[in-house]
């Protein structure tokens, strides 16, 4: 080749992270292929990947039964939030354009293997599934709408906690969702939680511990506040399986561990036992 004609140019090498899933937990590899096709769970560990709400949907849901409600409620900004990183209309905006979710919660009404549920689904892509005063609103029209067609609720919950952003408008969804989960059981009416990786803070300590029953995943982050935190603050060294789903359980926080691929049965057997 002569020095004056042109390099050939190199072949593009995709990064890593465009062809791996690394499991969050045991830091296994494996082709994202096989991650997908997996519905997200690590075969060597059995650790049970996150999903968008769309896809827990898909695999719950009865195929074509899924209709969604409430999907004009959305965010508020009332304090007008702002930090150093940028102003929060910003940001949920960004957010919104990139899941094509309006919320952190996804309502609507559908089947389970023929029976008829209220299905909520959090989607912790959405600013970490925070509630915020959309979310809350979202789950307390459900209640509503469950009530007068008497459908059981069935909820997955993903979330880091209380949409700050919000302030004490997003600390009252506690009280409210608890509240509209109330007039659901007054009403006779059931309630299922599925806890998910993770589902700590606000949420945790308002409607995902209210189900009639509470059921999680496989190695499911769960609780309150951070390990950090509460060491630091009671000066003492936690279990190294604290707030995990294996803890609770043993401990009576949790009434069972379903595997993703035994929920949708389990779901069902749930609502036939109550007679839906």
């Amino acid at each position: 080749m002569s020095w004056f004609e042109p390099k050939a140019e190199k072949p593009a090498i995709p990064p890593a992270k465009a062809l791996w899933a690394i499991c969050p937990k045991c830091k296994s590899h494996m082709p994202k292929e096989e991650w997908k096709a997996n519905n997200a769970i690590c075969p060597k560990c059995n650790y049970h990947g996150r999903l968008s709400a769309r896809e827990r949907i898909a695999q719950v849901a009865d195929e074509g039964t899924f209709s969604e409600v409430f999907r004009e409620v959305s965010y508020s900004d009332h304090l007008g939030f702002h930090d150093a990183s940028g102003d929060y209309r910003t940001k949920v905006e960004a957010t919104i354009a990139k899941t094509g979710e309006k919320e952190s919660v996804v309502m609507g009404t559908c089947e389970i293997s023929g029976h008829k549920a209220m299905l909520g689904v959090m989607d912790f892509s959405f600013m970490g599934g925070s509630l915020g005063t959309g979310t809350g609103e979202r789950i307390a029209r459900a209640c509503e709408q469950a009530i007068a067609e008497r459908r059981p609720l069935v909820i997955f919950s993903a979330s880091g906690g209380a949409r700050m952003h919000e302030g004490i408008l997003s600390l009252m969804q506690m009280a409210k969702t608890s509240a509209a989960i109330g007039r659901l059981k007054d009403a006779g009416l059931p309630y299922i939680s599925v806890l998910t990786d993770p589902t700590t803070g606000g949420v945790s300590a308002s409607y995902a511990m209210l189900g009639d029953i509470n059921v999680t995943e496989p190695k499911a982050l769960i609780g309150f506040a951070g390990r950090r935190v509460i060491e630091n603050t009671i000066h003492q060294k936690l279990p190294a399986d604290f707030q995990s789903a294996e803890y609770l359980e043993k401990h009576g926080f949790i009434d069972k561990i379903v595997e993703r691929k035994d929920m949708k049965s389990f779901l069902a057997k749930m609502l036939n036992y109550w007679g839906f």
